[in-house]
């Protein structure tokens, strides 16, 4: 319990002390007009409070990741509560924060443009088809995945396809109509419940008779039950993403950035979100470790449900919340996914009219954008869930490792402390490039090939953008666009 609460307290005071620093290095400019404001086009481009464009953001990044990715990751033990509270504050905080407020400073745009102006227009190129394949797996996954999670809830006899059906129209409903009309109403209620419900299982765990693992020396390995074949590194870093940090994330935030009002609210609702979700990811790992009697527990129960995080997420809203538990479970387990889901599809839009240039105000243009994205997905909800799982957890953290070398460019391009985005980069380029060569969706290699043809990645990817950016950069040289 003594690990949980300090970790607890360290991912707020990294809010305060570290996130300060973050933007002290960025220098915001208050005078500056935002895209919300500059830009007003009462469809994408709206000014929200600040409060609500923080709520919205928080959901957005939230979705399934801090719950499932969390209980998986709880199979690895206390090391996961590490990893959270590290990965928060010094990747995923820096990434969302620096992200968002690029987006900010250049009038909104797509990551993948942003990636563009930092790193070449042929890696834009690349960055653009990635994530637009990435934000469908993303709209897939929770197409699929609370319309299993509701079939299986209800079981009235509508099965997941109807399920799915259904959860189609929303998406489409919520991807073209202006974000003030359905998003903007929702999510802030949505969001509140997520962290009622969190805060509902802390109140449990405290009140209750389970016992939270403590990080110590016995218990900082990899406590899984077949170790040799989950290996802590990189698996549990790609395992907890959006509690820890996640490319997807990237690709929400130009959604705020277009609503958000001054850039003083970046902090708030940038890196506040992703400590926020760091917070929930550690209740989550926590109740986890609790609810089944330990971390063994944890790891048989799982795999007695095929490694099941919707069975088992559902086994601890009842069991720890009892009645209330099941009414929250079908807001945070359903409601949550959903709202990733459809803004998703949003942002896949949205970076098809960036890159055709194509104006968005107009509903049959926004429909002709976002009607393939829609039939892809349906193809593709037909594939086995946990393949597009897999593929979508390995190419989420490639695009976090990309966006974190973008921003690292871009700090050195404006001669700031480039080193806060620079170690994170590195890190989750080792991660990647290990996974991809250790992981059954990957080469199947054996550990010590993997990790040694890791490192060498790394040191080349390190390397060639080295190499670029100093050929690049010229000294006093402005690439935002604040006019």
């Amino acid at each position: 319990m003594v690990s949980f609460l300090i970790s607890m307290v360290v991912l707020v005071i990294g809010y305060f002390v570290y996130g300060t620093i973050v933007e002290k290095v960025f220098g915001i400019n208050p005078g500056n007009k935002t895209p919300a404001v500059k830009f007003n086009d009462k469809v994408d481009f709206v000014p929200l409070p600040a409060w609500k464009v923080f709520l919205i953001q928080f959901l957005n990044i939230a979705g399934l990741g801090p719950i499932f990715g969390a209980i998986a990751g709880a199979m690895f033990g206390p090391a996961a509560f590490i990893w959270i509270v590290v990965g928060s504050i010094f990747a995923g905080g820096v990434h969302d924060y620096l992200s968002g407020m690029l987006s900010v400073r250049h009038n909104g745009l797509s990551i993948s443009e942003i990636v563009g102006v930092y790193l070449g227009k042929y890696l834009k190129q690349v960055m653009r088809v990635f994530i637009i394949v990435l934000l469908i797996f993303v709209g897939t996954v929770f197409l699929v995945g609370p319309a299993k999670i509701i079939a299986e809830m209800f079981q009235n006899g509508w099965g997941t396809g109807m399920w799915i059906a259904i959860i189609l129209v929303y998406y489409i409903l919520s991807t073209l109509l202006p974000i003030d009309k359905i998003i903007s109403k929702l999510y802030p209620l949505f969001g509140i419940a997520m962290l009622i419900m969190a805060i509902g299982l802390i109140i449990a765990l405290f009140s209750g008779v389970y016992h939270i693992p403590e990080i110590t020396g016995a218990t900082m390995r990899n406590m899984t039950i077949n170790p040799e074949k989950t290996s802590l590194f990189p698996i549990l870093f790609v395992t907890i993403a959006c509690g820890a940090i996640s490319g997807f994330h990237a690709t929400q935030s130009p959604l705020m950035s277009r609503c958000i009002r001054s850039e003083k609210e970046g902090k708030k609702i940038f890196f506040g979100a992703m400590i926020t979700e760091g917070i929930v990811a550690l209740i989550w790992a926590a109740a986890a470790m609790a609810f089944f009697g330990n971390v063994e527990g944890l790891n048989f129960a799982m795999a007695d449900h095929e490694n099941n995080a919707a069975w088992a997420a559902h086994e601890i809203t009842n069991g720890m919340l009892g009645n209330i538990g099941g009414i929250l479970a079908v807001i945070g387990l359903v409601a949550a996914p959903i709202t990733s889901g459809d803004t998703a599809f949003r942002s896949a839009r949205l970076i098809l009219a960036d890159i055709f240039n194509y104006d968005q105000k107009l509903l049959k243009k926004r429909l002709l954008m976002s009607g393939p994205l829609f039939i892809i997905a349906l193809i593709l909800s037909q594939i086995e869930f946990g393949i597009i799982w897999r593929y979508f957890a390995w190419s989420n953290q490639v695009l976090a490792m990309v966006v974190l070398w973008t921003v690292t460019a871009y700090l050195m391009y404006k001669d700031k402390l480039y080193i806060i985005s620079l170690v994170p980069a590195i890190f989750m380029t080792l991660v990647c490039s290990t996974y991809i060569l250790l992981a059954p969706e990957g080469f199947e290699l054996n550990h010590i090939l993997a990790y040694g043809l890791g490192i060498l990645i790394t040191v080349a990817i390190s390397l060639l953008f080295w190499n670029y950016a100093k050929r690049k950069r010229i000294p006093g040289i402005t690439m935002e666009i604040v006019e």
